[in-house]
């Protein structure tokens, strides 16, 4: 097994820190303390090429693979978890959703824009009733005429309140059960489209809203795929979009292991740096160990995909749980090794601390991930399909 990655990669995943460095580190705890949406990084993100990895070049990507997306996706993750969302909202939710399913007239008409940021994306799954249980959601868009009607509520959806476009899954057919959920790339500036921003604990960078969907008119070349196909499009995203969740956990853990160390070798009590003493040595190793064990799961996962196992459920399961906890207990690690320090906003180890859940919960929640795990184990459902 090679366990290297070659000189593009590396090279984009050093373009990617520095990046981190100079354009998002020394901003983030303005841009959490005032909920300030930073589009325009994103934008920057966009022209630079960081959105277009698994995108062919004639769609105005690199075709360069996932693995190179989830190192960059790790280093913006570590400087900003509320950034990091962009990889799902510019790619992996929305523009190859659309490469994999999408009519040449849609992908040339969507995917340019989205991965170089021209337009802002959201993929609307979740509603007020329908989150774990995605075929449980009650939005419909209902044949009529030569399009379709739109009607519903979406919840927790980010950056819907900024986006130009949003993939959005809802029922035309209610009675045909899955078999009747279909896909719809909409445009979030139609009318009859309205959205309301949700406060939340953290990742106060991304804005995270509702969206109502009131008789918006839908024309017949919104539908993505085949009717019915939303089951399967929104499974196969998330599969996607769950790397992303997976490797910016593991960088928001990294971060909080720098920060640990840092203080360690800075931070004097008792006559000697706090880093001699053994408990914190035993949480530094700790996390040390298990971010190394997050990361080569992710870059697993990310790896098969580029060797064209996009269905690894499994894998992608391992890699996004194994990350959620990772992170958690890192951020935790941190804010106990700094105590005070940590508690106070004046630090970053308090954004992470409140970023560090949402890895739990967003993507598949931790136990959504132990189930598909065990269901798999136990022979009752394969999860690689």
């Amino acid at each position: 097994m090679d366990f290297g990655l070659n000189e593009e990669q590396l090279a984009m995943k050093e373009a990617a820190r520095d990046f981190t460095e100079k354009e998002i580190i020394p901003y983030a705890d303005k841009w959490d303390e005032e909920h300030y949406f930073p589009v325009e990084v994103i934008k920057k993100m966009g022209e630079l090429g960081y959105f277009g990895t698994p995108i062919p070049e004639e769609y105005g990507g690199t075709d360069v693979g996932l693995l190179a997306q989830t190192l960059m996706c790790e280093e913006i993750g570590r400087g900003s978890a509320s950034i990091r969302v962009a990889f799902n909202t510019q790619c992996l939710g929305n523009a190859l959703s659309i490469l994999r399913y999408g009519t040449e007239e849609q992908k040339h008409k969507w995917i340019p824009d989205l991965i170089s940021a021209a337009k802002i994306g959201c993929f609307a799954i979740t509603e007020p009733n329908a989150g774990s249980d995605v075929v449980a959601l009650k939005t419909t868009a209902k044949p009529n005429g030569d399009g379709f009607i739109l009607n519903g509520c979406k919840n927790w959806i980010s950056f819907a309140s900024r986006a130009d476009v949003a993939l959005v899954y809802a029922y035309h057919d209610r009675e045909a059960g899955s078999k009747g959920m279909s896909a719809f790339i909409v445009d979030m500036h139609s009318e009859g489209v309205s959205t309301n921003d949700l406060d939340k604990l953290g990742t106060r960078s991304s804005p995270t809203s509702e969206i109502f969907f009131e008789d918006v008119r839908l024309p017949k070349d919104a539908l993505l795929g085949k009717l019915g196909d939303g089951v399967k499009i929104c499974f196969s995203s998330l599969n996607q979009t769950r790397l992303c969740c997976a490797s910016g956990g593991v960088g928001l853990a990294q971060a909080c292991l720098d920060a640990a160390v840092k203080y360690c070798n800075e931070r004097e009590q008792f006559g000697k740096q706090v880093g001699q003493f053994q408990m914190n040595q035993e949480l530094i190793g700790q996390m040390a160990a298990r971010i190394e064990s997050a990361r080569l799961l992710t870059y697993r996962a990310a790896w098969q995909k580029d060797q064209g196992s996009l269905g690894n459920t499994l894998e992608m399961s391992y890699a996004k749980y194994i990350a959620g906890e990772t992170v958690s207990f890192c951020a935790h690690s941190a804010m106990k090794i700094l105590g005070a320090y940590g508690y106070s906003t004046e630090y970053p180890v308090a954004r992470y601390y409140r970023d560090a859940v949402l890895y739990q919960i967003v993507e598949g929640t931790a136990n959504i991930h132990k189930m598909i795990i065990a269901l798999d184990q136990l022979g009752y459902r394969k999860a690689n399909r």
